[in-house]
This record gives C-alpha cells, sequence and structure tokens, in this order.
C-alpha cells in the first residue's frame, strides 16, 4: 500500500492514516467478522482494497463475511484493551460507512481524504488528540540530584 500510494505522489501524512485505517479494518474483519466463502474461522479470507480516483479521492475498503452486528463506534472505558478503531478511523477520515454486497458479504469503506492532491491534505487529526504543553519549570541550580543519594551509605 505505501509504494502504490507514495508513487501515486500521496503525501506521507495520507499514507500513514491509510495504513492505520487498512490496519483497523482488517483488525476488525478478522475480529467480528466470518471469513469470506465456505472456509470456519480462523482460516477464511478477507479482502483488501485501496484507490485513488480521478478526482484525487483515496478510499480504503475491507470486506468480510459479515458478523452478527453492524459494524460501530464503541465507547470503552479508559482502561479497556480494544474498541477504539471504528473512533480513530472516525478521527483521521473524511467519511466511512458500511455496504452490504452480494452473498453476504460485507464492506466497510473510508474516503481517507478527499482530495490527496491538495498540499495541506493529511494530519487533521486536531479532533481526535490534543497535545498539551506544561509551561517552562526555571532551572534551580541549588539542586542536585546526587545529593539526594548521600544519607543512604
Amino acid at each position: 500500500m505505501r509504494a502504490q500510494l507514495r508513487s501515486g505522489g500521496v503525501s506521507e501524512s495520507v499514507i500513514d492514516d491509510a495504513v492505520l485505517i487498512l490496519s483497523e479494518l482488517l483488525s476488525n474483519a478478522c475480529k467480528h467478522g466470518r471469513p469470506l466463502g465456505d472456509a470456519p474461522p480462523g482460516d477464511g479470507d478477507v479482502r483488501a482494497a485501496w484507490r485513488v480516483d480521478v478526482r484525487g479521492r483515496l478510499t480504503v475498503e475491507v470486506t468480510d463475511g459479515g458478523g452478527p452486528t453492524r459494524p460501530a463506534p464503541a465507547t470503552p472505558s479508559v482502561t479497556a484493551h480494544g474498541g477504539r478503531g471504528l473512533n480513530i478511523i472516525t478521527a483521521l477520515a473524511d467519511d466511512w460507512g458500511v455496504r452490504d454486497d452480494i452473498r453476504g458479504e460485507v464492506t466497510v469503506w473510508v474516503v481517507v481524504n478527499e482530495d490527496v492532491h491538495d498540499p495541506d491534505a493529511g494530519c487533521r487529526h486536531g479532533g481526535f488528540a490534543t497535545r498539551v504543553t506544561s509551561s517552562t519549570v526555571p532551572a534551580m541550580a541549588e539542586l542536585d540530584f546526587a545529593d539526594a543519594f548521600d544519607d543512604l551509605d
């Protein structure tokens, strides 16, 4: 994916988003979906695809054999080990959805970026996380870390 998108002139920030989105979609398909065809769970296939259309819109899709529920963003607890994938996708992507295909196949599609040729494409993670910086603390010359161990001898 990286090599194909890079050769198509897609910016590194958009490629990074697309790779993360593909990883999340594949993880969800393996964890929650049935395999394509008649293979037993764990032995079947899922299908991944990506394309940049003539307008410069990058779309990533993953297709599996469907599952017991529809893909939907979760609200995991702070200590949960999972459940954030579709929330990450929502924050990174311009749009996403679910399409029911023929023979019980389900495709989750994501529009990663509406125009990968835009010089400002990518890096639009403002709604996902905010970096917080603290104010600068002035150096205190009278404090020496080594002095803390003097009494331990």
